[in-house]
C-alpha cells in the first residue's frame, strides 16, 4: 500500500466517511473509491461491497479487482425512549449498530432503562444538528408525539440515511405525511419513511416488533433496498406491526 493511500483512508476514517480500496491484481494498480459518489463502473461495484460490507474480488469491465472496504460503523437513532425501544438497544447493537436514544423527557430515557446506549436530552433537530446523520445511518421514530418524531423525521429526510421508519397506525402516518408535506416534502420526499414501521410479520409484544424493525433496517441495507424502502425482491411484504 502506497503511504498517499493509507494516509487517505486514515483520512476517511477520522472523519466516519465510507471508502473501498480497489486494487488491479494483475497490473497492481489502486484506486480509493467513495462507493456513495463515485458513479462510474467501478464506484458502483464498490458500492455493492460496501452495501454489504464485504471485502473481496469483482470483475469489471474485463478488469479483476479485489476490494477491500473501510467502512464506518452503523449508526441507529432512535426517537422515543419507550417500551419498544428496550428491546430494539440490545438487538441492534448485536447487528453491529452504534445505538443512541433522543428524547427530551428525561423520565423516560434513563441509564437505568438504556444502559448500552448514547442518551440525549435535546430534542431531535438539535441532537441530529450536534451529531447529523449518515449513509450508514438509520432512524427510527417510536414515540407517536409529532413534537418529538417530526423534527427527527424532517433531519432524516434531508439527510442521506439509509433507512427511516416511523411506529404508527396507517391513520396515524397518513396524518404525519401531511404535516411532513406542509413542511415541504415532496411524494418523493416521504417515500423514504417505513410507515407503520417494520415487517409485516404479525409482531405484538415489544420484543416481537423490535425484531420486525430490525429485520425491515437490514433488508433495506442489504438486500437491495431502493430509496430508503425493502423492495418486493427483498421481502414478501413490508407493512404495519
Amino acid at each position: 500500500m502506497r503511504p498517499e493511500t493509507l494516509a487517505s483512508l486514515n483520512e476517511a476514517r477520522k472523519r466516519g466517511r465510507a471508502i473501498v480500496r480497489a486494487v488491479d491484481t494483475k497490473t497492481g494498480e489502486e484506486k480509493l473509491v467513495d462507493p456513495y459518489t463515485d458513479s462510474s463502473a467501478l464506484g458502483l461495484a464498490a458500492a455493492r461491497a460496501a452495501r454489504a460490507d464485504v471485502s473481496g474480488p469483482a470483475e469489471v469491465e474485463g478488469r479483476n479487482w479485489f476490494f477491500a472496504v473501510y467502512n464506518p460503523p452503523l449508526d441507529l437513532a432512535i426517537t422515543g425512549a419507550v417500551h419498544i425501544a428496550q428491546p430494539l438497544v440490545p438487538m441492534a447493537a448485536l447487528a453491529g449498530y452504534r445505538v443512541r436514544i433522543i428524547d427530551p423527557r428525561t423520565a423516560f430515557a434513563t441509564e437505568a432503562r438504556f444502559p448500552d446506549a448514547a442518551l440525549s436530552h435535546d430534542w431531535p433537530d438539535e441532537a441530529l444538528a450536534k451529531a447529523p446523520l449518515g449513509p450508514r445511518s438509520a432512524l427510527v421514530a417510536l414515540t407517536h408525539d409529532p413534537k418529538i418524531d417530526d423534527p427527527g423525521l424532517t433531519a432524516a429526510l434531508r439527510s442521506p440515511c439509509f433507512y427511516i421508519g416511523a411506529l404508527g397506525s396507517k391513520k396515524t402516518h397518513a396524518a404525519r405525511l401531511e404535516r411532513l408535506r406542509g413542511n415541504g416534502f415532496t411524494d418523493e420526499d416521504l417515500a423514504r419513511i417505513n410507515g407503520p414501521i417494520g415487517l409485516d410479520i404479525g409482531a405484538r409484544s415489544p420484543a416481537e416488533i423490535a425484531i420486525a424493525i430490525l429485520a425491515q433496517m437490514t433488508g433495506v441495507l442489504r438486500a437491495g433496498g431502493e430509496g430508503g424502502r425493502l423492495t418486493a425482491r427483498a421481502a414478501a411484504s413490508s407493512g404495519p406491526v
